[in-house]
């Protein structure tokens, strides 16, 4: 479960920001809105968390920086250009300064292969939380090479941070979970923009192939362009049962739609739909734009929660009826049914009637300042909203901030 985010010099974010999102034993969760960071934890963090500020706040952002290191971590290898796919912010000051990004997550304690094949099998292994650290140094007013990379674990989340790996500049440490010996070959193949997880798993490191498949759990609308549709009827094409539970969940939603089904034109393949008292079906390109944009949105929603980890959907609510957006939380919620890995889902949102859906804990605000330097926070760092507020009515009222200055 993923419980802190730290953020600086990326995009429209200057100064560090830090979500720490962790909730203590002693709030109640009678939903089941929380997970605990590892099994047996006594803290918690929400499986939903939702971003609300006006256009162009930095809600978009915030889940880059998030969608940005898992991507960072899993495919950098294959990154052929020189540099990063990030920008700093954007005045004279940062052209020079580090861009700094942390993760703070629970897990396996000193994984390797005997552990990951003993935790599959459910056995005891000991578990706690890791801190991944990435420093990218700036000069030119462009990333250049990594200053520091490093991973650490806490076990039992006490204690000390202990390395897993560090690396500082050239100089790379390793340790019993992440050994270098008979590996130190590819310390000549290790760029200076490319993670060493992402290049040592590439060579078949056992312990960076484990951490890669980690970063794998993290499903992003943002690896396809708005407009692009093929992905997602490859997807369900090669998916059948996904198309399947596709079909459940529109049926329940009342779209009107009793099924979908995938056909092999000319041109290529192409969804069909079935509708209630239609005599023909209905292609693609005729469906209604909140149905296709369900759809779109599935496949990050159902592989989340089949196999846990993180959904990053932007602008969620985009053509989605506010009545259907609480439903799809619920789905998160419910431990014992559809998502039983505790997967979470992070989004950028503006319909402000889900409030009434949501805990404090659950909301990320979004604002900018004068400077066009993006703050974010949690409701949580409010001490004075009480668990009973009527969220929606205050955050319209502009008691919380991070609402639209009109005039």
């Amino acid at each position: 479960m993923l419980y802190r985010l730290e953020i600086e010099n990326f995009s429209s974010i200057r100064d560090q920001q830090i979500l720490d999102l962790t909730v203590s034993a002693n709030v109640p969760d009678p939903e089941s809105r929380f997970s605990p960071l590892f099994p047996g934890s006594d803290l918690r963090a929400p499986k939903v968390l939702a971003l609300y500020g006006p256009n162009a706040s930095g809600k978009t952002t915030v889940l880059k920086a998030l969608d940005f290191i898992a991507s960072y971590i899993r495919d950098s290898a294959l990154r052929t250009v020189p540099g990063f796919a990030c920008e700093r912010f954007n005045d004279e000051d940062s052209a020079s300064r580090p861009i700094r990004l942390a993760v703070e997550f629970g897990g396996v304690m000193d994984l390797t292969p005997e552990q990951s094949t003993r935790a599959e099998a459910g056995e005891y292994v000991d578990v706690g939380v890791y801190r991944y650290d990435l420093e990218i140094l700036v000069k030119d007013g462009a990333g250049y090479e990594v200053g520091v990379e490093q991973l650490r674990q806490k076990p039992d989340g006490r204690g000390k941070w202990q390395r897993v790996f560090e690396r500082n500049g050239d100089v790379l440490v390793g340790s019993k979970t992440f050994p270098l010996v008979g590996y130190r070959h590819l310390l000549n193949t290790l760029k200076s923009n490319v993670s060493v997880i992402s290049s040592f798993a590439q060579f078949g490191h056992p312990s960076a192939e484990l951490f890669a498949d980690i970063s794998r759990r993290v499903f992003s609308n943002f690896t396809h362009a708005p407009n692009d549709d093929t992905w997602v009827v490859n997807y369900l094409k090669s998916f059948p049962d996904v198309l399947a539970k596709v079909n459940r969940d529109l049926s329940r939603i009342d779209v009107g739609v009793e099924e979908m089904r995938i056909v092999e034109t000319p041109t290529g393949s192409l969804p069909m739909f079935r509708h209630a008292g239609l005599q023909f079906e209905m292609p693609w390109p005729m469906e209604s734009h909140g149905t296709r944009a369900f759809i779109r949105m599935f496949p990050f929603l159902s592989a989340t929660l089949d196999r846990g980890g993180v959904a990053i959907l932007d602008e969620f609510d985009i053509a989605i009826h506010p009545l259907v957006l609480p439903d799809i939380l619920r789905w998160f919620y419910d431990s014992a049914g559809r998502n039983p890995h505790n997967g979470q889902l992070w989004f950028s949102v503006h319909s402000a009637s889900l409030l009434d859906d949501l805990n404090k804990e659950e909301v990320i605000l979004c604002e900018k300042d004068s400077k066009g330097r993006t703050h974010v926070f949690s409701l949580m760092d409010i001490k004075s909203v009480r668990r009973d507020e009527n969220l929606y009515r205050k955050y319209l009222s502009g008691a919380f901030g991070a609402v639209p200055n009109i005039g």
